[in-house]
């Protein structure tokens, strides 16, 4: 319907050219016609009297303008005196119109004006005497059909025209509508559209990478969860419609065109990933019509059960212990082959005494081996960094918010510090310090851990516990606070963060008994 409508605009927009140009062509004639009546060079050249000369000279014209259907014709002589006129009051008056200078001036020539009652077609054409002088003028002037007057006159055809156009247009439009229902499997345009948002939403919400190409290799799915794993950084829209081989040289996919028979659970190792895969053909009505992977990074699942299990932790608390002992060692071997007896006595004293009064310390007031060994272990360690970790001797643990367990807090504690650690690592500053305190009642129970590092910006903090967010280019960061607050939220606590630019950080993490 706006075609047609369109169209109707521009074909009216010709016919009225087409008018105009016809009526200037037709009054340019009938002006032509006029201005060689011998009345008109009789009484006009010759000094007449203007009663007895606008006797003979405005029924003959007015005659042609009956004939020829013109609006008006005026005839005036060289003192724009008007011989002839359709309303006889006019007749004898001036004119005193501008348009006329060019015609007294032997010019022939059209135009268009622009009136109380429309466009009006004006042919100006100059009289001349039989001696080729100038002698008077003649106008002829036709009125310019309005778009609804035109239409009025083609009423009838016009129609006819527009319901067979309708007619033809609904059978077509129908008959089309059936084919392409048909070929979308009955599905409406606004059903396909949700469909397809719908599924790349849910494609990209997925934790799996999927990858999906048709019979030609060319790439139809590639979620943001793939391009993530497989390092692919570009845009997932930007993919589709590209060759897999374009985009990836081997994800093994192709071959499951060729061998059209899935393949399960197959590990491949991809862009320094451990992946594992599940490659599937896509069949439609039993014909293979492209095929689907969707793999998983086994490399960050590893690294979730490692933190989850607290085997990370335990194995950097041995490995710290270690390298501290032999430190530890080395000093009293280098003070007893100088000699120094006494000193490494004190020496070893003064160690034993230190490492009792933490030791003592977490056994009696952390009453969880696991929690107390990552505390110990972050002591040494940090102590190897340079930094000063405190734990405040007023803390107690003894017993886990509901829902959560010993190794729900190891990661709570050993991510909570790390952080800490990294906000410290490329300070200057004459003292780093880290202070842990946990606060238990019948009611609460309070986790706070401070530090003097970097600290964090307002925008910084607001990405913190989104998952693989990190201010550090290192791949794999970006997890360690994002499980931290899936804790908080399992175990129905809330979690503070206070913090200021080169001021520090503070980690204020709340849980209530019920």
């Amino acid at each position: 319907m706006l075609s047609f409508s369109i169209g109707g605009t521009f074909l009216l927009g010709f016919v009225m050219n087409e008018q105009k140009d016809k009526l200037e062509n037709q009054a340019l004639l009938v002006a032509k016609t006029v201005s060689q009546l011998p009345e008109l060079k009789t009484y006009i050249s010759n000094n007449n009297d203007f009663n007895e000369a606008t006797q003979h000279i405005n029924p003959v014209v007015e005659e042609i303008r009956d004939i020829n259907g013109a609006q008006y014709i005026v005839v005036l002589d060289m003192q724009r005196r008007k011989y002839s006129h359709p309303n006889t009051k006019e007749i004898g008056q001036v004119s005193k119109s501008a348009d006329l200078n060019a015609a007294f001036a032997e010019h022939y020539y059209t135009s268009v004006a622009h009136g109380e009652h429309g466009d009006m077609v004006r042919a100006f054409v100059p009289v001349m005497s039989n001696e080729g002088k100038q002698i008077g003028v003649v106008v002829v002037g036709y009125s310019v059909l309005t778009v609804a007057e035109l239409l009025q006159s083609i009423q009838t055809e016009l129609i006819i025209t527009i319901l067979v156009s309708l007619l033809f247009s609904a059978w077509g439009a129908h008959t089309l509508g059936l084919h392409m229902k048909k070929q979308m499997f009955g599905l409406e345009p606004h059903e396909i559209a949700k469909m397809y948002v719908e599924r790349t939403e849910t494609f990209n919400a997925m934790h799996e990478g999927i990858i999906a190409i048709d019979n030609k290799l060319t790439i139809t799915i590639f979620n943001e969860k793939a391009c993530e794993i497989l390092d692919v950084h570009k845009q997932p829209s930007t993919l589709i419609g590209k060759k897999i081989f374009d985009v990836l040289p081997d994800t093994r996919l192709p071959e499951i065109l060729e061998l059209d028979q899935p393949i399960f659970n197959r590990e491949l190792y991809i862009n320094g990933h451990s992946i594992m895969s599940n490659r599937i053909p896509i069949q439609v009505n039993g014909k293979t019509v492209g095929a689907v992977a969707m793999f998983k990074d086994r490399t960050e699942v590893k690294k979730l059960a490692e933190e989850l299990t607290g085997v990370k932790a335990f194995v950097q608390a041995l490995r710290v212990q270690t390298h501290e002992h032999k430190n530890k060692l080395h000093t009293i071997a280098g003070l007893l082959q100088l000699g120094h007896h006494e000193q490494a006595l004190s020496y070893l004293t003064q160690v034993k005494e230190e490492h009792d009064e933490i030791t003592n310390f977490l056994n009696e007031r952390i009453k969880n081996e696991n929690i107390s060994g990552l505390l110990l272990s972050k002591i040494s360690y940090a102590k190897e960094q340079g930094i000063r970790l405190e734990i405040d001797r007023e803390s107690r643990l003894t017993i886990f918010p509901k829902n959560l367990d010993h190794h729900d807090f190891v990661i709570l504690f050993g991510n909570l510090i790390e952080n800490a650690f990294d906000a410290l690592r490329d300070v200057q500053m004459d003292e780093k310090m880290i202070h842990v305190s946990v606060d238990e009642d019948e009611d609460v129970l309070a986790i706070l851990v401070t530090d003097n590092g970097i600290g964090m910006s307002d925008e910084v903090k607001a990405h913190i516990f989104d998952n693989g967010y990190s201010t550090k280019e290192k791949k794999g960061r970006g997890i360690g606070l994002y499980l931290i607050n899936e804790i908080v939220q399992k175990g129905q606590g809330e979690v503070e963060v206070i913090s200021e630019p080169n001021k520090g950080t503070s980690f204020l993490i709340t849980f209530y008994h019920t």
